[in-house]
């Protein structure tokens, strides 16, 4: 396993990290904790669950499964989506929210710190400063030690980073996108940013919610046990003609080079020495064996031109507002 500094931080996280939002609902408890062992025993040391996954759940597993191996694993989770939502400050990024959320995790995860804690996705109710000081607080009390934000937009990401360096207080860290061989956008802006700045990436949906492991038929409806049949919001995000068309022609390169689609997938992220760690979700011990091989890989300079032309077709370039 390969391991890599969080941006400009000395905290070192495996190239491949476990997403658990499946656990608790896909993947029972018994199967999650055989898939988490398998993981951690194959060198994976970064474990990304959030508060909203699974009613709290999906915490409640990890904190289980990672008891004995707490102080040798980097554990990350999320704030934004409350596990009930009863009240108008069960969410959000809001200081009341952040300081009942992270003791519920702490909680939940049975730890008494965490590594990364990021800001699922931005406020647009509450100012950033706000939730800077709340995140502050936390790493001046020990309860965190790196922060992090996730599906920020550039600006969002400049404007934070600002405020923290005015203000002497913690900055974000880490940022967590979506990235994978169909969706490329960070490429642009965010990607340039982040190493201009020492910002670390971790990045989700590396399989395109497993469109990329070409295992789905387009002329049928997806499996009801799989996140196309799961969540309505994966459909509408990658479902369509042109993306299993690219997928096709993905795995024409892939198998013309004997290697599996996903592999290859995960291997092309890897390949980008921007990204700290990509974050691969697993529903058995042998996906997470198959993702880890992908480690293995080396592109080709012929392999990377050839995905690039399937992007520059699903994003053709149009005039751009910066020079």
């Amino acid at each position: 396993m390969q391991y890599k500094n969080v941006g400009r931080t000395g905290l070192k996280v495996s190239a491949i990290g476990l997403g658990c939002m499946m656990f608790g609902e896909q993947v029972n408890e018994v199967d999650a904790i055989k898939i988490m062992d398998t993981a951690f025993e194959k060198g994976i040391n970064l474990f990304d669950t959030a508060e909203g996954y699974n009613a709290g759940r999906s915490e409640e597993i990890v904190g289980k499964a990672l008891k004995n191996k707490r102080h040798a694993v980097v554990l990350a989770t999320k704030v934004f989506s409350s596990q009930s939502k009863v009240g108008p400050n069960d969410s959000g990024l809001s200081r009341a929210h952040i300081m009942q959320a992270v003791e519920d995790s702490l909680k939940r995860l049975d730890t008494d710190y965490l590594d990364l804690y990021y800001a699922h996705m931005p406020d647009y109710n509450t100012p950033i400063e706000e939730t800077l000081r709340a995140f502050d607080n936390l790493v001046q009390q020990g309860k965190v030690r790196y922060i992090a934000c996730s599906n920020f937009y550039v600006w969002q990401l400049v404007k934070a980073l600002g405020i923290s360096e005015r203000y002497n207080l913690a900055r974000f860290d880490c940022i967590q996108s979506p990235y994978n061989l169909l969706t490329r956008d960070i490429e642009v802006e965010l990607l340039p940013c982040c190493a201009s700045e020492g910002i670390g990436v971790t990045v989700y949906h590396p399989l395109a919610a497993g469109l990329l492991t070409g295992k789905h038929d387009p002329s049928k409806s997806p499996a009801p046990n799989t996140r196309f049949g799961m969540n309505k919001g994966y459909y509408e995000r990658y479902w369509s003609p042109i993306n299993f068309q690219a997928a096709a022609r993905l795995k024409q390169i892939a198998d013309s080079h004997g290697q599996s689609l996903a592999q290859f997938s995960i291997a092309w992220i890897l390949n980008n020495p921007k990204i700290s760690s990509a974050i691969v979700g697993a529903t058995s011990t042998k996906q997470v064996e198959e993702n880890i091989g992908a480690t293995e890989l080396k592109l080709t300079a012929d392999q990377t031109k050839a995905c690039d032309e399937i992007w520059l077709e699903l994003r053709p370039p149009r005039y751009f507002y910066g020079r």
